[in-house]
């Protein structure tokens, strides 16, 4: 069992090296069910459902996508929609104007250079609107299964930080020290339990670090005596 490799409270004196393979086995076991929230069938619901899901929870994405799917089902379907109707279906979702505005041009983008489909490139993603690395991570690791990146959210830089994974503030070097400390097969696994983590207990405030399975192995619960002070 991965918990018998952790026989006393690990603090910064114990490398992030040693301590982050054990840290993944740990929130392996604790959350058997850590994959995407979001719902999709098709590479192109999933780019429109990341797209849809900055400064918006994962379940009013899914309650939106339902019905924007089943109206515009495909990037043909919005390219060819009137950007008001794209608008009104998505209007319950924060930034929606500029969101209706980017999935109409990412959609006749994929048509008109990719033939309808969803590239499978990091160059290829981020060169449409609205699609910056992270949303391409999601696309390629979820539905391509290619691990270019890491996913890097609220959840993923705080918890990284929390844990010594790294000192950094800026997302893309936060990205560069999980891709130098995780074998590369491990990248999706490493953002979505991580990120599960993050939701389930260790939030931005008030960690619940009494009941967290990591917590002998987290330097900053060690140092603030069980209750983070950042």
């Amino acid at each position: 069992m991965a918990s018998e490799a952790v026989p006393e409270p690990v603090t910064r004196e114990r490398g992030k090296t040693l301590r982050a393979p054990v840290i993944l086995d740990l929130l392996r076991e604790e959350l058997d069910d850590a994959t995407i929230a979001l719902h999709f069938t098709t590479g192109w619901e999933l780019l429109a459902a990341t797209m849809l899901s900055a400064q918006s929870t994962d379940v009013k994405v899914n309650e939106v996508t339902a019905v924007l799917f089943a109206e515009l089902p495909g990037p043909e379907a919005v390219a060819a929609a009137p950007l008001e109707r794209i608008e009104g279906l998505i209007g319950s979702l924060g930034l929606f104007r500029q969101k209706a505005k980017n999935l109409k041009a990412s959609a006749a983008i994929i048509l008109e250079e990719h033939g309808g489909e969803v590239p499978a490139t990091m160059e290829d993603l981020t060169a449409l609107p609205g699609v910056a690395r992270k949303t391409a991570n999601v696309v390629l690791s979820n539905g391509f299964g290619i691990n270019a990146g890491v996913v890097v959210d609220t959840h993923v830089m705080r918890l990284s930080r929390r844990l010594r994974f790294t000192r950094a503030e800026d997302v893309k070097q936060i990205e560069r020290d999980l891709m130098r400390l995780f074998p590369r097969e491990q990248w999706l696994e490493v953002a979505d339990l991580l990120i599960h983590h993050g939701r389930r207990t260790c939030f931005a405030r008030a960690p619940r670090c009494e009941d967290c399975v990591i917590e002998p192995l987290c330097p900053s619960s060690q140092e603030a005596g069980l209750t983070d002070k950042r």
